[in-house]
Parts: structure tokens; sequence; C-alpha cells
């Protein structure tokens, strides 16, 4: 497990505005079938990394759902749209929210719901 520690920037809280980070598009994971968005996102305010996965299936309502992760510089370099879900299976805990958990955020870790 990925040890993050939390260093109390607004960035960590769970209902943080997607306005306070600078983003760049990842790729798509088509593990599965599930064209996962992921995106690698820097917080303006402490400029720590994460990787940000979206997945939304179409021809279920409420199936929106989004994961984020810190990510240090050095594995930033190694995460690719396909290792994405690993990466934040990993860590020691991870923002995740949307419809489908009919949440705007909320901490958690280990396996994420995405099947």
């Amino acid at each position: 497990m990925k040890m993050i520690p939390k260093i109390g920037c607004a960035c960590e809280k769970p209902d943080q505005n997607y306005t306070e980070y600078r983003s760049s598009e990842l790729g798509i994971d088509h593990t599965n079938g599930r064209n996962g968005e992921v995106s690698i996102q820097q917080c303006k305010l402490c400029q720590r990394i994460w990787i940000h996965y979206f997945v939304e299936y179409e021809h279920y309502s409420q199936s929106g759902r989004w994961y984020k992760g810190i990510v240090s510089k050095k594995d930033r370099l190694q995460i690719t749209p396909e290792n994405a879900v690993e990466y934040l299976e990993n860590v020691e805990w991870y923002v995740y929210g949307g419809s489908f958990f009919e949440s705007t955020g909320t901490i958690g870790n280990g396996r994420l719901q995405l099947d």
C-alpha cells in the first residue's frame, strides 16, 4: 500500500471543486469495455498531483462514478490508463463519488466499484 500523508489542503476534502485543479487527459482505459476516462490533476494550492478516474455506463441511470488519488511525481511517470485502477486500489486512501454512490465525495480505500 502506498502511504499518502494528509497535509490539510482543501484538495483532500471530498467535495473539492474541479476548478481548483489544472487537468490534463491521460487517456481511456478500455479494460472490460468500461471506457474509463483517466486524467492527471494538479492542485493549484499545494501542487500535489492526483490521478482521476471517471466512468459512466450510458445504458444505466445513475452509473457515473469517479475516483481520485494522490500520486508522487516519480510514480506519475509509470501510470497509464490501463494501470490507473490498480494504482488507485493500492493507495492508502482516495476520494470517490458520483451519481452511482449518490455522493459528491467520500474518503475510501481498497477495491474500486467499476464493473
